[in-house]
């Protein structure tokens, strides 16, 4: 596993699953929220490596 997305995502739904089924009550909500938080996670990850491209390290 050495792709860098792969553990982005695979990080982000398990995060996301667990910040939900704390955060929320009903089985609907727990998912809605655990995908838009995901897809929060995700985006995020997306930006900062976007905006760190030009750093070298």
């Amino acid at each position: 596993m050495r792709d860098h997305f792969l553990l982005l995502i695979v990080f982000a739904v398990c995060v996301s699953a667990v910040l939900a089924a704390l955060q929320r009550d009903t089985l609907h909500a727990q998912v809605r929220y655990g995908l838009w938080l995901a897809g929060a996670f995700v985006a995020a990850g997306f930006l900062l490596g976007w905006l760190m491209y030009p750093f070298p390290l």
